[in-house]
C-alpha cells in the first residue's frame, strides 16, 4: 500500500510541473514574437511573401499528422518555414512559424492554454535556429545568391538540425510530464524518427532558394507536391506502424491468428524495404553534398600552395632586386646563397606535396642550428618588413635576440617556411609599423623560437581559432592554411606551440622542440663544388648532346657544362635530337622527359636500339613520382630532378669521362694483345 502511494505522489510531482513549464514556453514564445515584430523590415516584404505565406497557412497548416499513443501532431510545413527563413530572413520566418502552429493547433485542438504553447514552440524554436545561423554565418539570406558552396551546404545541415532539436526537445519535455515517463525515452521513443521531415525540408528549401534565384520565385510551387509527398509518407509511415503493432497485440491474444499475423509481417517487411530505399536515396544526397565540400576543399588547398609558393618567390625575386642594386662581393655572394637556399626550399615543398600525395610518414631530418636559422629568416624577408614597408612609410623595426646555439633534429627547409609564415604574418599585424622580435633561448632539454610583434594583437576567439584550416582573417587576401600547415609542420617535429595575444598589444608565437645533444653542426650549404684545374682541362674532352624543349633549362644546362671546359651541342627535341646522335659522336646525352612530339623515354629507347652503352640522363620535373620500370625499360644511366644543383651536373659528367677513359684503355690492351 504504501509502494503505491508512494508512485501515486511521484506521478502527481511531476504533473504538477505541466502547468508552470506550459507558461514558461508562451512567455518565451511571446518574446521572440514580440522581438521579430520590433525587428522586422516591412519594405522587405512583398506580394510573393504574401503568397508564401498563404500556401504556408492554408496547405501546411492542414496537413499534420498525430504521433501514435500521444495527443501530439507533427507539422509537415517546415520546409515552407525554412524557405522564408532564407528568402526573407529570421524575423519573417519567427512570426510565420507562429502563425502557421496556431492554425494547425485550431484543427485537433479547442483548449486555449494547447494552442498558444504549440504556437510559443515554433516562435521560440526558429528565434533558436534563426539566432544560431546568425552567430555561424552571419546574414545567411545572402546564401542563397551565391554558387552552391561547403557554406550553404552547412547552413541548411546546422539549420535542419537546430530545429529538429529544439522543437522536439521542449515538446518531448512537455510528453513526459504528462506520461510520467523520462524525457530521454519519451523523445527516443516518440520524436527521434520526426528528424527526418526538418533534414528533407531544410534540403528542399536549400533546392528551391536556389531556383527562386534562377529561374523566378515560381519555384515556390515546387514546395506543394514536396509537402504532400511528405505527409503521405508519414501518414503510411504511421499507419504501418499501427498496423504492425496491431499486429503483435493479437498474435499474442490469440495463437490462432497466425495467418493474419504473416500477412502484417510481410506488410512489414514491404515497409522496410521502403524505408531502406528511402535511406539510401539520402545517402546518395549526402554523398553528392560531400563531394561539393571535397571540391571546394580541394579548391581552398591549391590556393594554399599558390600562397606558400609565392612566398617563396617573394624571397628570391625581392632578394635578386636588391642585388642589381649593389657592387658590394660580399653582400651580392651572401644574397646568391640565401637565393640559392630559397629556390631548395621551393623544390622540398614540391617534395613534400608529392610525398602526400603518396601517404608518405618518413622523415629526413638532420641537425638544425636554430640561431642561424632565425638569421636567414630575418633577411629573407627583410625585403618584406623593410624595403616594402618603408616604401610604404611604415617603419618596423628587427630585434634579434640569439640566446641559444642549439642544435635540433629537423628539416630546415620546413621549418623556415613556418617561421617566414609567422613573420608574414605578423608584418601584416603591424600596419602602423612596430617592432619584430626573433629570438631562441634554451629551456632544459628545449629550444624556445619565439616570434612576436607589437601589432594589434587578437581576441581570444580568434587566438582559439588560428590553427584550424581555412580559417583566416584576411578575408579574401588569406587561404588560412599557413598557420595550419605550420602547426602540422611542428607536431611532426615532436614539438609544441604556444599563442598569447592581446588586443591592441600584439601577439607573440613560442615554438618549443626538442634539443639534439648528440648532434653535429651542419656546414654551409648551397656552396658550389669546386672542381680543379686538371679535372676541367680532363672534361674538355667530353662531348655531350643537350635535349629540352624549354630553352633556359637548355642553356642552363650548357652553361654548366662548358664552364667545366665540355663541348656541348644543343637539341630543342627528340627528332632533332635523334638526328644529331645519327650524324655526330657524342659521350653522353641529358634529356628532358617532359616534351612535345617524342618523350625522353621514347627518345632513351631509340637511342639504345642504336647504341647499347653510351650514357644516358633524364632530367624530370616529376620529382620521385618517376616509376623505376620506365627507367629500367629505357635503360638510362641517371635520374635527374628538377631544380637539380650544379654539383649533381658536374659530377654527371665526371663519371661520363671516367667511363670513357676505361673504355679507351679497354680498347687499348685488347690492341696490344
Amino acid at each position: 500500500m504504501s509502494a503505491e502511494m508512494t508512485m501515486s505522489a511521484m506521478i502527481k510531482s511531476r504533473q504538477r510541473f505541466t502547468i508552470p513549464y506550459m507558461w514558461l514556453i508562451i512567455t518565451t514564445g511571446a518574446a521572440a514574437s514580440l522581438y521579430a515584430a520590433a525587428h522586422l523590415t516591412p519594405t522587405n516584404l512583398d506580394l510573393r511573401f504574401l503568397l508564401l505565406a498563404l500556401i504556408t497557412l492554408l496547405l501546411g497548416s492542414r496537413l499534420s499528422i498525430q504521433i501514435p499513443r500521444l495527443s501530439s501532431h507533427i507539422s509537415v510545413s517546415d520546409t515552407l518555414i525554412f524557405l522564408t527563413m532564407l528568402l526573407y530572413g529570421g524575423e519573417a520566418a519567427i512570426l510565420l512559424a507562429a502563425a502557421e502552429a496556431f492554425c494547425s493547433s485550431l484543427r485537433f485542438s479547442k483548449k486555449a492554454m494547447t494552442i498558444m504553447f504549440n504556437s510559443a514552440v515554433m516562435a521560440t524554436t526558429t528565434f533558436l535556429t534563426v539566432s544560431v545561423l546568425r552567430s555561424i554565418f552571419g546574414s545567411f539570406v545572402e546564401l542563397p545568391h551565391h554558387d552552391y558552396s561547403a557554406n550553404f551546404i552547412s547552413a541548411l545541415c546546422v539549420m535542419a538540425l537546430v530545429q529538429y532539436i529544439a522543437n522536439s526537445g521542449l515538446v518531448a519535455i512537455l510528453a513526459a510530464c504528462k506520461t510520467d515517463q523520462p524525457v530521454w525515452h519519451t523523445w527516443t521513443k516518440y520524436y527521434l524518427w520526426t528528424s527526418v521531415t526538418y533534414f528533407a525540408g531544410a534540403s528542399a528549401a536549400g533546392i528551391i532558394a536556389k531556383l527562386v534565384e534562377s529561374v523566378g520565385f515560381y519555384a515556390v510551387i515546387a514546395t506543394v507536391p514536396i509537402i504532400i509527398s511528405v505527409y503521405f509518407t508519414y501518414r503510411t509511415y504511421l499507419r504501418n506502424i499501427e498496423v504492425v503493432a496491431a499486429a503483435a497485440k493479437a498474435e499474442a491474444a490469440a495463437a490462432g491468428r497466425a495467418e493474419a499475423a504473416a500477412a502484417q509481417a510481410e506488410q512489414a517487411e514491404r515497409h522496410v524495404e521502403e524505408l531502406n530505399h528511402y535511406i539510401a536515396e539520402q545517402e546518395r544526397i549526402r554523398e553528392q553534398f560531400s563531394q561539393i565540400e571535397k571540391m571546394s576543399a580541394l579548391g581552398e588547398l591549391a590556393s594554399g600552395v599558390a600562397h606558400d609558393f609565392n612566398n617563396t618567390l617573394a624571397g628570391i625575386l625581392g632578394r635578386a632586386q636588391l642585388l642589381l642594386g649593389t657592387k658590394d662581393y660580399v653582400k651580392i655572394e651572401s644574397g646568391l646563397k640565401i637565393i640559392i637556399k630559397t629556390a631548395k626550399d621551393g623544390a622540398k615543398t614540391i617534395k613534400r606535396i608529392q610525398d602526400f600525395a603518396r601517404q608518405r610518414r618518413d622523415h629526413d631530418f638532420r641537425p638544425v642550428d636554430m640561431s642561424q636559422l632565425l638569421l636567414d629568416v630575418g633577411e629573407m624577408t627583410r625585403p618584406r618588413w623593410k624595403d616594402r614597408a618603408e616604401a610604404a612609410n611604415i617603419h618596423i623595426n628587427l630585434n634579434l635576440q640569439l640566446r641559444s646555439n642549439a642544435l635540433i633534429m629537423g628539416d630546415e627547409s620546413e621549418l623556415r617556411e613556418v617561421l617566414v609564415n609567422m613573420v608574414f604574418n605578423a608584418v601584416d599585424a603591424m600596419p602602423q609599423g612596430g617592432t619584430l622580435t626573433l629570438s631562441a633561448q634554451e629551456f632544459g632539454d628545449q629550444v624556445e623560437i619565439s616570434v612576436s610583434d607589437t601589432g594589434v594583437g587578437m581576441s581570444e576567439e580568434v587566438r582559439l581559432r588560428i590553427f584550424d584550416p581555412f580559417f583566416t582573417t584576411k578575408g579574401k587576401t588569406g587561404m588560412g592554411l599557413g598557420l595550419a600547415v605550420g602547426y602540422g609542420i611542428i607536431r611532426r617535429h615532436e614539438g609544441i606551440v604556444e599563442v598569447e595575444s592581446e588586443v591592441g598589444r600584439g601577439t607573440s608565437f613560442r615554438i618549443k622542440l626538442p634539443i639534439a645533444r648528440c648532434a653535429v653542426k651542419p656546414g654551409p650549404t648551397g656552396e658550389l663544388p669546386v672542381v680543379t684545374r686538371s679535372v676541367r682541362n680532363q672534361l674538355s674532352q667530353t662531348r655531350f648532346l643537350v635535349v629540352d624543349d624549354e630553352e633556359h633549362i637548355r642553356e642552363l644546362l650548357r652553361d654548366i657544362l662548358k664552364k667545366e671546359g665540355c663541348d656541348v651541342v644543343l637539341a630543342e627535341g627528340g627528332r632533332e635530337a635523334l638526328s644529331l646522335f645519327e650524324s655526330e659522336p657524342f659521350d653522353a646525352i641529358f634529356m628532358d622527359v617532359g616534351m612535345p612530339e617524342m618523350s625522353g623515354w621514347e627518345l632513351a629507347r631509340a637511342v639504345r636500339e642504336k647504341n647499347k652503352d653510351i650514357p644516358l640522363a633524364v632530367i624530370t620535373g616529376w620529382g620521385e613520382a618517376v616509376g623505376s620500370h620506365e627507367r629500367k625499360a629505357a635503360q638510362v644511366d641517371w635520374v635527374v630532378t628538377k631544380p637539380f644543383d650544379t654539383s649533381h651536373i658536374i659530377e654527371i659528367a665526371q663519371e661520363v669521362f671516367r667511363r670513357r677513359e676505361r673504355n679507351v684503355e679497354g680498347v687499348n690492351a685488347t690492341v696490344a694483345a
